[in-house]
C-alpha cells in the first residue's frame, strides 16, 4: 500500500476532489481555470501519458507531480523545480478571531493579491478546491491562506500569503493555524508543500510544528503536438 502523501494529486482527484475531476483512463487533471495539477499513476506507462494527452490540447501545460519527469514523445518538461512535502500532526492549531471565511465575492481580491505575492498558482476557480481564510484591513485584503489538495485524511494548506507592506507581522503564521484548525475539526492532518529555494517559508512551517516528510519535484509538462502515435488527436 502507497501512503496517500506519496500521490497526493491523483489521491485528491479520484477522492475528495472526484467531482472536479476531468478524466481519462488512469490519469485525471483539474479544470484549466481551477488548478494547473493533473495526476498521474505512481508508474505510468506510454498508454497512460496518450490518455494525459487526451486531456489537454497542443501547448498547453500540467503540472504532473512525478518522481521521474522523463516522459514520452509529444510532451516536453518545460519547468522543474525542487522542495519539500512538510506534514502538520505537531501544529498548533487555533481559530483566529480577526480571520474571516472567503468567498466567490472575494475572488478579485484574492487573485489581485496572490498576483502581489506569487505564493504559486491561484485561479479564479481555485477557491472551489477547500476553505480560505483572510485577513482585511481598512477593507483591503492583506493576507490570506486555505486548503488545495486534498488526498484521504490530510488537506493541504496552500496560498499562504501577506502583502509585502504587512509582512513581519505574523500574519501567515496565524492564517495558517487557523487554517490547520478547520482541518483537524474535520478529523484530518494538516500538510504542505514547499520549494527548496524558499527558506524563509520552510523555517516559518517548522517553527509552527510541521516535519518535513520527503523531498519533491515540481515538473511542469508542455504538450508539444497534436497527436500521439498510435492515438487520434
Amino acid at each position: 500500500m502507497t501512503h496517500p502523501l506519496d500521490n497526493p494529486v491523483l489521491a485528491s482527484l479520484t477522492g475528495a476532489h472526484a467531482g472536479l475531476a476531468l478524466t481519462k483512463g488512469r490519469v485525471a487533471r483539474y479544470p484549466a481555470d481551477v488548478s494547473p495539477f493533473a495526476g498521474l499513476p505512481a508508474e505510468p506507462s506510454e498508454a497512460d501519458w496518450a490518455d494525459a494527452a487526451d486531456l489537454f490540447s497542443p501547448g498547453e501545460s500540467a503540472a504532473f507531480p512525478v518522481d521521474r519527469p522523463a516522459p514520452p514523445a509529444g510532451w516536453e518538461v518545460t519547468w522543474l523545480g525542487e522542495g519539500v512535502q512538510l506534514t502538520g500532526a505537531g501544529v498548533a492549531a487555533e481559530p483566529d478571531p480577526e480571520a474571516v471565511l472567503l468567498g466567490p465575492a472575494d475572488v478579485p481580491d484574492m487573485l489581485s493579491l496572490t498576483d502581489r505575492t506569487k505564493p504559486g498558482p491561484f485561479l479564479p476557480r481555485t477557491i472551489e478546491l477547500g476553505r480560505y481564510l483572510g485577513i482585511r484591513r481598512d477593507g483591503q485584503l492583506i493576507a490570506m491562506a486555505g486548503e488545495r489538495l486534498r488526498p484521504p485524511g490530510w488537506t493541504e494548506i496552500s496560498a499562504v500569503c501577506t502583502d509585502p507592506a504587512w509582512r513581519g507581522h505574523g500574519l501567515a503564521s496565524r492564517l495558517t493555524r487557523a487554517v490547520a484548525a478547520g482541518i483537524t475539526a474535520r478529523g484530518e492532518t494538516p500538510f504542505l508543500h514547499a520549494v527548496t529555494t524558499n527558506v524563509n517559508a520552510i523555517r516559518l512551517y517548522e517553527e509552527l510544528g510541521f516535519a518535513v516528510r520527503r523531498e519533491v519535484t515540481f515538473p511542469v509538462f508542455t504538450r508539444t503536438e497534436a497527436g500521439l502515435p498510435g492515438r487520434a488527436s
